[in-house]
C-alpha cells in the first residue's frame, strides 16, 4: 500500500527538494505551508486550526520542517514559529493517529561543541547558543514526550549545513571549518528521509545528518544503525586564511554559558 506522506514546510528550502524526490518513489504527498500554491495548502502552525489539523488524517507519516529556519531568530519567533508550532503539529498527529513523525532539528543544538574535541554524539548534553538552537532542542524533547503518551514514533534529525539550491560545498560556506565538515548534500538529504519514512521501528531517536565529509566530529554511525542511512557524497573543507581568521574571531567571541551567540546561519536552512 502507499503511503501518504504530510510534509509541513513544504515551500521551503528541505521541502522543495524532498518533496519531488518522493513523489518520483511512488509516495501520495499532502502538502502544506504559508506559503500556498503550486499544490501546497495554507497552513500557519503557529496557530492551531482545524482546518490545517484536518489533513493530517489518513496520513502515514508527517515530516514536520515548517518554523523559522534562521540561526538568527529572535525569541518571539522562536517561540512561536518553531516551539509553538511543533506543540500544534504534534496534537493533530495525535489526534490522526498517524504512524510516525520526522523532526527537522538543527546542528545547532550541539553548537556550543565547535571548539571543542571528540565526536559529536547526540548523547551527548545539548549545547545550543542561539534562541533558534533552543527551539529545536525543545522540539526534540516535545517529541519525546510526545511518544511517550502515544507510542507514536518521532525521529528528529539534526541536520548538518544544508544550503539553498546546488547546494555545492567549498570556502564560501561560513562556520569556518566546522560549518564545511557538517555539509549535507542534495542527494544525501533526499536518501535520508526517504529511509527515515521506511526505517524498521525505532520508538523514539534523534540522530545527527551530515554527509561523510573528511575529518568531521559528527557521529552518524548511530544514524546508519537507526534508519539505515549510507552517505552517497562527501567533501572535505577548505581552509583557507580566511576561514582561519573567521574560527581565530569566533573562537575569541565564544560565549560563556548563560550567553547567546548568533552565528550567520542564513544560508543554512535549518
Amino acid at each position: 500500500m502507499t503511503r501518504t506522506i504530510l510534509i509541513t514546510g513544504a515551500a521551503g528550502n528541505i521541502g522543495s527538494k524532498i518533496a519531488p524526490h518522493l513523489r518520483k518513489a511512488g509516495y501520495e504527498l499532502r502538502l502544506l505551508d504559508r506559503v500556498a500554491g503550486d499544490g501546497i495548502l495554507p497552513a500557519d502552525f503557529g496557530n492551531w486550526d482545524q482546518a490545517w489539523a484536518a489533513h493530517f488524517h489518513g496520513a502515514d507519516t508527517v515530516i514536520h520542517l515548517a518554523g523559522n529556519p534562521s540561526g538568527k531568530a529572535s525569541w518571539a519567533s522562536a517561540k512561536r514559529d518553531n516551539i509553538a508550532g511543533t506543540q500544534h503539529v504534534l496534537r493533530a498527529a495525535r489526534e490522526a493517529r498517524v504512524r510516525r513523525v520526522i523532526f527537522a532539528s538543527t546542528n545547532q543544538v550541539m553548537l556550543g561543541y565547535r571548539f571543542q574535541t571528540g565526536p559529536v554524539t547526540t548523547d551527548l548534553p545539548p549545547a545550543p547558543l542561539s534562541p533558534y538552537g533552543v527551539s529545536k532542542f525543545v522540539g526534540e524533547q516535545l517529541g519525546r514526550a510526545f511518544h511517550e503518551e502515544t507510542d507514536i514514533e518521532f525521529l528528529a534529525l539534526r541536520i548538518g549545513y544544508f544550503q539553498r539550491g546546488e547546494n555545492l560545498p567549498g570556502p564560501h560556506m561560513t562556520i569556518g571549518e566546522w560549518g564545511q565538515s557538517m555539509w549535507l548534500s542534495n542527494r544525501d538529504m533526499n536518501q535520508a528521509v526517504e529511509k527515515a519514512i521506511e526505517a524498521p521501528p525505532f520508538g523514539f531517536a534523534i540522530v545527527n545528518l551530515e554527509s561523510n565529509n573528511k575529518g568531521m566530529r559528527w557521529d552518524i554511525e548511530h544514524t546508519r544503525r537507526v534508519i539505515g542511512y549510507v552517505p552517497l557524497d562527501s567533501a572535505t573543507p577548505v581552509i583557507n586564511e580566511d576561514k582561519l581568521e573567521e574560527d581565530r574571531i569566533a573562537r575569541e567571541k565564544r560565549p560563556v554559558p548563560g550567553t547567546w551567540l548568533n552565528e550567520n546561519y542564513e544560508d543554512v536552512d535549518p
